[in-house]
Formats: C-alpha cells, structure tokens, sequence
C-alpha cells in the first residue's frame, strides 16, 4: 500500500474525504517526524512505538571495488511493534 492508496482507504473508513484524509495523513508523519528529529519517541499503544536508535560509526565495503570504506555514525529511525499489531499479523 502506497500513500495514495491509504489517504484512499482512510477516506472510506472515516467518511472524510480525500484531502481531509490526506491533511490527516500528513498531520501524522510530520509531526511523528517533528518529535523523532527532538530524539523523543512517539508510543501509540497496541500498534507501536516509534523512537530514534543511535547506529556507531563502522567499516563498510565499497561492493564494486572491494575497497573498505568508514561508514560514519547515525541516528536512525526506529519502530517496534506493539504486542496487539504483533498478535493481530499473527492470527490464523
């Protein structure tokens, strides 16, 4: 599902429409990634957390080349599924 499809199926569910759901939709990821640029975490309770994680610098290789490369350090987004969502994707 890309985003157009689910401003779509959130337009269906809600009886918003479109450009409501897409406001609705971008009110969301902007401001889940406003509170992950503060390095502060977004917990939706029983569908998941979103947070940062800090990955350390390492030694990458270059595929084409072989050659080692650094690879500097980063803070990455993260997200952990919530006990719910996880029994949810996992019935039968």
């Amino acid at each position: 599902m890309n985003k157009t499809e689910l401003v779509e199926a959130i337009a269906k569910a809600t009886g918003l429409s479109k450009k409501d759901s897409e406001k609705a939709v971008k009110a969301f990821t902007d401001t889940v990634t406003k509170e992950l640029k503060k390095k502060g975490k977004v917990q939706l309770v029983g569908f998941g957390t979103f947070e940062t994680a800090k990955r350390a610098a390492r030694t990458g290789k270059n595929p084409q080349t072989g050659a080692a490369i650094k690879i500097p350090a980063a803070t990455v987004p993260k997200f952990k599924a919530g006990k719910a969502l996880k029994d949810t994707v996992n019935k039968k």
